[in-house]
């Protein structure tokens, strides 16, 4: 695999760090992983400016902020998120069919105003750190497969542009919507990696066997001896498959 090849559109760097440790990383990786995925406590610390800090690296910024609240507050909120000129937004598609449709309007008007491509909204199904007894425990029916797939049905039909599940889920869901969804998979442990707080998770290698476009990957570069050599078997890995 050569830099800037193909799949380094498809994989993304959680940069889930200090902030001037979180660019560090990522201008190091950068030949690798397009994205950059600014999370809650990076957005909570510094707002905006981690979005910008990001751009200028020209990394295509995924703000992941899973906003999930009442119809209005999230389009307000989501207007705001595309105005930043982010690439991809995430919401839970637990909040329901209007909160979803009200976040696809917001990020498309904002994007607007400010001159930017819409991003690409994603529901994101069943949190990855869940396990099958956590699904139960909050409620929702079935294996996490049939609750994902239930909530990937509704988000769907409210709009949206992708959806987020686990790898294990990613087949399933192509199968069912086809190609038009983009899948993205969090939850991404290289073959031997150790899996932390992720109760699904699965190799680059499965998650691209079973349809997934987009992978969010952390830890396994974070931790990392040599966060470039991490980063490049993680990108050699996605375009062989």
């Amino acid at each position: 695999m050569t830099e800037g090849s193909p799949a380094r559109e498809r994989l993304a760097l959680a940069v889930d760090l200090p902030l001037d440790q979180g660019l560090a990383l990522y201008a190091q990786v950068a030949p690798f992983m397009g994205y950059a995925k600014v999370g809650l406590s990076l957005f909570v610390e510094h707002g905006p400016a981690a979005v910008t800090a990001f751009q200028k690296l020209g990394g295509r910024v995924f703000l992941d902020l899973k906003l999930h609240d009442i119809p209005n507050t999230v389009e307000l909120a989501a207007t705001r998120a595309g105005a930043l000129g982010v690439a991809l937004l995430t919401v839970h598609a637990a909040g329901g069919e209007a909160m979803l449709k009200a976040a696809v309007r917001g990020a498309r008007e904002g994007a607007r105003s400010q001159g930017h491509p819409p991003p690409r909204v994603l529901a994101v199904t069943v949190l990855t750190s869940l396990s099958a007894e956590d699904v139960t425990a909050v409620g929702l029916t079935g294996a996490p497969e049939a609750a994902a797939q239930r909530l990937a049905q509704l988000a769907v039909r409210a709009g949206v542009d992708g959806l987020v599940c686990s790898p294990r889920e990613a087949e399933g869901l192509r199968r069912l919507l086809g190609p038009s969804p983009l899948l993205c998979t969090p939850g991404i442990r290289p073959a031997g990696a150790e899996l932390g707080d992720q109760a699904r998770a699965e190799t680059p290698a499965f998650a691209v066997r079973a349809g997934a476009d987009v992978l969010v990957v952390g830890r396994p570069v974070h931790a990392a001896a040599d966060p470039v050599a991490a980063a490049r078997a993680i990108a050699t890995e996605v375009s062989f498959g």
